[in-house]
This record gives C-alpha cells, sequence and structure tokens, in this order.
C-alpha cells in the first residue's frame, strides 16, 4: 500500500498526558491510522495519515490539536 501521509497540510498531534483512552479517535478516524494498543493508549500512523482533523474534532477534551506540517 502507498503511503498517504506525505501530502498533507496538517496533522494531528496528541498529547498523551490529557489523553483519557475514550478512544473515539480510534472510532472515527476515517483512515484507520489511529492505532489503539492493548493498554487503550492511541498513537498515530504519520506513514498513511491524511490530516482531516477528524480525530481533533471528535477528541472531547482537546488531547488532539492540529499543527500545520513541517515544510521540508
Amino acid at each position: 500500500m502507498g503511503r498517504t501521509g506525505n501530502w498533507r497540510v496538517f496533522k494531528p498531534i496528541l498529547d498523551k498526558k490529557k489523553c483519557v483512552k475514550c478512544l473515539r479517535c480510534w472510532i472515527f478516524c476515517p483512515e484507520a491510522t489511529v492505532i489503539r494498543n492493548k493498554d487503550n493508549t492511541v498513537d498515530i500512523d504519520y506513514e498513511y495519515c491524511k490530516g482531516c482533523g477528524i480525530c481533533a474534532n471528535v477528541c472531547k477534551i482537546k488531547a488532539i490539536v492540529m499543527e500545520r506540517e513541517a515544510e521540508e
């Protein structure tokens, strides 16, 4: 499968200290790039994340924010 994360403009940044493990980001991610770990923590697969922002929008405590992707 080809990587799709290299053309995004914004990317989600997860603050694991704020995260309450509700898994809303994992449930709603349309590309399945939010990875659920065994302890219900999450990670983001930036190789395939398209930066749509749904994860940040559904996070009620704002543990995920969208930041502009760095220019290369």
